[in-house]
């Protein structure tokens, strides 16, 4: 029997491409890349005029250039949580606003009806997600280190925690993205839940300065652990232990990559 009637014989639906659909994958990366680089001015010189804002606004208007965090000179400090602040609504915001738009126009269809399963589709869409927000973060370390003359202490450990907090977000824009029915719903998604966990994480203070009640929420926040991780990958000093960091928020994007794989695997929400 030759191979074309092998294949002949498979029964409609079968995969056969192996275990991995490396051609759909790539294609499906590709598409999220492509998409957020059409329009790079928005996705890529917007942040960085934002994290350029926030330094202005803190250190300047605020009077804080002076100041010392954390044995630290505010804007050593300041930089390195601007950064993954900008690395985790970038990498949201790529993931949700794909999927709610594909779906509110009609051709998510064009997603699903390839030969792509539930992880491939996920790891298309993180792949998107991962190079947005590791181009963002490239783009605000040069700022930081043609401005404030700083450059990490631990890069690997800086790398780490961006991959990660690219992975938690990205899985959590899916989700968002696919339980939203209207882009309302991903709104609020985004000033009720993001928004308010980005800027009470210790973007901009030590936790150690909050009442005890306050410090004990704040570490039960995985993008404290982010930032502090960041902070400690450019730094060499954080508020909590970046082990224990790296490990929560490992345990975090697993939880919320399995929640994506599982809504995108069924079809919840997606299909008709």
């Amino acid at each position: 029997m030759t191979e074309s009637d092998q294949i002949t014989q498979q029964p409609m639906g079968a995969r056969r491409f192996g275990r991995v659909n490396w051609l759909g994958l790539y294609t499906l990366s590709r598409r999220e890349i492509m998409r957020f680089m059409s329009v790079w001015q928005q996705t890529v010189f917007a942040p960085l005029m934002t994290a350029g804002l926030f330094v202005i606004v803190f250190s300047v208007a605020l009077g804080r250039g002076d100041r010392e965090v954390m044995g630290l000179p505010y804007l050593a400090f300041l930089g390195p949580g601007i950064l993954m602040m900008s690395v985790i609504q970038n990498s949201f915001a790529n993931t949700s606003s794909s999927i709610i738009a594909s779906k509110m126009q009609g051709n998510i269809v064009d997603t699903l009806m390839p030969p792509l399963s539930g992880g491939e589709i996920l790891a298309g869409y993180l792949i998107g997600a991962v190079a947005r927000a590791g181009l963002v973060a490239v783009v605000i370390g040069l700022g930081m280190a043609l401005l404030i003359h700083h450059f990490p202490a631990h890069p690997l450990v800086a790398l780490a925690f961006i991959i990660l907090g690219a992975l938690l977000m990205g899985g959590l824009g899916l989700v968002g993205g696919i339980l939203a029915q209207k882009f309302d719903q991903m709104a609020a998604i985004s000033n009720f839940i993001v928004t308010p966990l980005s800027f009470l994480s210790g973007t901009f203070y030590s936790i150690e300065a909050l009442p005890p009640f306050f410090r004990a929420i704040s570490h039960m926040n995985p993008i404290f652990y982010l930032i502090d991780g960041a902070r400690y990958g450019f730094t060499g000093v954080s508020d909590a232990s970046p082990a224990l960091g790296f490990v929560f928020c490992l345990v975090v994007v697993a939880g919320v990559c399995t929640l994506a794989w599982w809504l995108l695997r069924t079809g919840y929400r997606l299909k008709p």
